[in-house]
């Protein structure tokens, strides 16, 4: 079931300067019923509220309505914007970002990845290959749209055109939800997957050390121009401490970035602004300029508070060297939502606690280890990038390690605790 607002994101009645209907007998006051009726299907209480429909929000929803009994279960998926809506995104789904996908799901890839093209600033072209495929290429909005889609079909109500301008944990075990529009929302179990600004992070109180830039142009392209990129993507290390910049072609455009550390807006615009242009695609009108904030958390950022849980961007839970984040939202999303039915069924604060915990933890051991080594990266990345170009361009066992990261092997944590190359190229790459 899905819930929308009208245009302006409020329902849709006539009213006079009092707030009375002028024309009851119209369908404005068919409006105000639906209101009524919606006020009645948010009502009661909910066992698992999840706040933001993104990846890691549907993860979380997903997760929560299919867990082992389920029957009878009511979980409650919020967003301000109804489905499909754009995001700023290059939309790279790495190995790890599959494995976490609901059973079935069909990703809508717009293309598949067999070779990446490394630059220096423009400069030491050299592209590698790979029989297997790296990695795919989605748009956002039709991806985020068949993750709702899953998490409806598990038994998840969605409801749109709402947003949360508040939450209140209250002594008899419940959280308050408030919604800007004035309504409230019961649950025991909230699941915060807002985004990095969003309320539910400020609630708990989550703290990032690393914010950064990222830009984005979605660039249509003639077919001529588009069949050149087909299967290959650019990864640009910029001249900018820690930025890089991106092309991923999907179909009949291409998505080009650029990321860089806040602080710096002027400069970052530039970077996107030249990157274009020596792609040789300043000639092509974008259909999209977008930017937006990544943050990463801070080390010990809290991820739970009482019985609201945080996950993905609203947790600040992405990879700190790649910003790479549709992976941890659904991997952050996916635990979130197993251990909000658990915090939901805790009987007393106690119980709360200990399952929150558990959920802390089991991101910290996961996800935590793997940001900890993207720290290490991202450190020596900022100091010495050009080790980077030359390791990803000259050394196999460097390339091999990378590919096999994309593809869901292994990750930067894994090749950290392994004994062979990968683990040796990690070591070069992060000494001081």
């Amino acid at each position: 079931m899905t819930q929308t607002p009208g245009p302006s994101g409020e329902q849709n009645l006539t009213s006079d300067d009092s707030g009375t209907d002028v024309f009851p007998d119209t369908p404005a006051a068919e409006g105000r019923d639906s209101d009524e009726r919606d006020a009645d299907e948010l009502g009661g209480v909910w066992d698992v509220v999840v706040v933001g429909a993104g990846p890691a929000g549907s993860s979380a929803a997903y997760a929560a309505a299919s867990a082992p009994g389920a029957e009878g279960r009511r979980v409650l998926l919020l967003d301000k914007a109804a489905p499909p809506r754009y995001k700023t995104c290059g939309g790279g789904i790495i190995g790890p970002s599959r494995d976490a996908l609901p059973p079935g799901f069909q990703l809508p890839l717009k293309d598949r990845v067999h070779a990446i093209t490394f630059t220096m600033d423009g400069r030491m072209p050299r592209t590698r290959r790979s029989q297997r495929m790296l990695f795919g290429l989605v748009n956002r909005d039709e991806f985020d749209e068949r993750l709702v889609q899953c998490a409806e079909k598990a038994g998840a109500v969605l409801a749109t055109g709402v947003a949360v301008s508040g939450l209140r944990q209250e002594p008899d075990g419940l959280v308050t939800v408030t919604l800007q529009d004035g309504r409230s929302v019961l649950a025991r179990c909230v699941v915060g997957a807002d985004g990095s600004a969003g309320r539910t992070g400020a609630h708990v109180g989550v703290t990032f050390d690393q914010v950064d830039l990222g830009l984005e142009a979605e660039i249509p392209v003639p077919p001529e121009v588009a069949a050149q990129w087909r299967g290959r993507v650019l990864l640009d290390w910029g001249s900018l401490s820690g930025s890089y910049g991106w092309v991923f072609p999907k179909g009949d455009s291409l998505t080009v970035g650029v990321i860089a550390a806040r602080g710096r807006g002027a400069e970052t615009r530039a970077y996107l602004k030249d990157f274009i242009a020596r792609l040789g695609l300043a000639g092509f009108p974008p259909s999209i300029e977008s930017g937006h904030l990544t943050r990463c958390r801070a080390d010990d950022s809290p991820l739970a508070k009482g019985r609201v849980l945080v996950a993905g961007d609203a947790a600040g839970l992405l990879e700190p060297w790649t910003r790479e984040g549709i992976s941890y939202a659904l991997r952050s999303g996916r635990l979130a939502g197993e251990w909000a039915v658990r915090v939901a069924d805790a009987q007393d604060e106690t119980g709360v606690n200990r399952r929150a915990l558990g959920y802390s933890f089991a991101i910290k051991s996961d996800l935590g280890e793997e940001m900890r080594i993207g720290r290490k990266l991202m450190s020596a990345f900022e100091r010495r990038p050009r080790a980077f170009h030359i390791a990803a361009i000259g050394l196999r066992p460097a390339w091999r390690a990378f590919a096999r990261v994309t593809q869901g092997h292994t990750t930067f944590a894994g090749l950290a605790r392994s004994h062979g190359l990968g683990r040796q190229t990690i070591d070069m790459l992060i000494r001081r």
